[in-house]
């Protein structure tokens, strides 16, 4: 079956691994996106990573610095790891969009949601990174990662904290992306996502710790 009209497929390297395709993902023209971010923000962690946290997309901060998940979402995701006994280091974290999505208003650059077609153009880059990684199980933090990876029916207040059957992984589990943190309408709900966030990390572990190798 060939590529879809508009895909990173087109940019893949001719050798496919790792090294390459991260060096091919900063040259991606598969959707529109390119124009408007800094850069491609590739995934990043151990190769061998039992687990997988794939969010949206990069932010303002990450399209800067060009790593995922280092502005404030990432500052909770940091916090929520820790606090499930979990070092960032020994996880892969990744995005299911490369590219920052967003519109100006004045001097700031305000984010917005990557479009069906931007999350199926990039999707390529999402299963590469799978494929290299294998990892045992895969957290899609926020319903763009979910949807990207498990479809359009999932609803992240309803399956939040399910693990869903996948040939990607042994589990594909569902939960809260950080920024829903810092988006509540209250400190008191603010807190009980986090809460939420925590509880999945730890069962994501626990899961990837009895999956075989």
């Amino acid at each position: 079956m060939g590529a879809p009209q508009h895909s990173a497929l087109e940019f893949f390297p001719e050798k496919i691994n790792y090294p390459a395709l991260r060096d091919a993902s900063l040259g991606c023209r598969g959707c529109d996106l390119y124009k408007l971010g800094t850069q491609t923000v590739f995934g990043e962690g151990p190769r061998d990573a039992r687990v997988m946290m794939v969010g949206e997309q990069p932010g303002d901060e990450e399209d800067k610095v060009g790593a995922p998940f280092v502005g404030p979402a990432g500052q909770v995701l940091d916090r929520a790891l820790a606090d499930a006994g979990v070092d960032r280091t020994t996880v892969y974290v990744t995005n299911a969009v490369k590219h920052f999505t967003f519109r100006r208003e004045g001097k700031r650059r305000i984010h917005e949601r990557p479009r069906t077609s931007d999350m199926r153009a990039c999707r390529p880059w999402l299963e590469a990174e799978i494929d290299r990684v294998k990892p045992a199980v895969i957290v899609c933090l926020g319903s763009t990662a979910a949807q990207s990876l498990l479809g359009p029916a999932v609803r992240i207040q309803r399956d939040r904290g399910r693990t869903f059957p996948s040939p990607w992984a042994r589990g594909v589990l569902v939960s809260y992306h950080p920024s829903a943190v810092l988006r509540a309408d209250d400190p008191a709900h603010g807190e009980e996502i986090y809460g939420w966030l925590v509880e999945d990390l730890r069962a994501a572990v626990a899961q990837s710790a009895t999956a075989s190798v």
